[in-house]
């Protein structure tokens, strides 16, 4: 009985063990960019910082190809655009939010609400 017992056990916290690693597999890849967080992905965007700042401001090739990308993902880009990395950068989000279009991305999420913001 008490080799039983022990096995039980044994296996309970091999259970327990197990679950939390997939429960920490999941937590990594959960937020709003996946694994990478929204700040890493600010820091990306650094070829934007004149024409988030700026709308008479040109966009680069650098830049559209960035914001093309994390586009991909409206919730994504819309973390990026309104955290704590492209607010300490001096970025205006309502000026941002118009980089997509600038950048004639065709695919563009048009309407898609980002707190305040609206992206054309």
């Amino acid at each position: 009985m008490a080799v039983s017992l022990k096995f039980i056990c044994l296996l309970g916290f091999f259970v327990v063990v197990v679950v939390n690693i997939a429960m920490l597999e999941t937590v990594d890849g959960a937020g709003e960019c996946g694994k990478s967080s929204p700040d890493d992905e600010a820091m990306k965007l650094a070829p934007c910082a004149t024409a988030a700042q700026d709308e008479k401001a040109a966009v680069s090739d650098s830049c559209c190809a960035q914001v093309k990308r994390i586009g991909q993902n409206p919730a994504c880009l819309c973390a990026v655009m309104l955290s704590n990395t492209a607010k300490a950068s001096g970025i205006k989000p309502q000026i941002a939010m118009t980089i997509p279009k600038r950048c004639n991305i065709p695919n563009r999420p048009v309407g898609y609400k980002c707190g305040a913001y609206t992206l054309p």
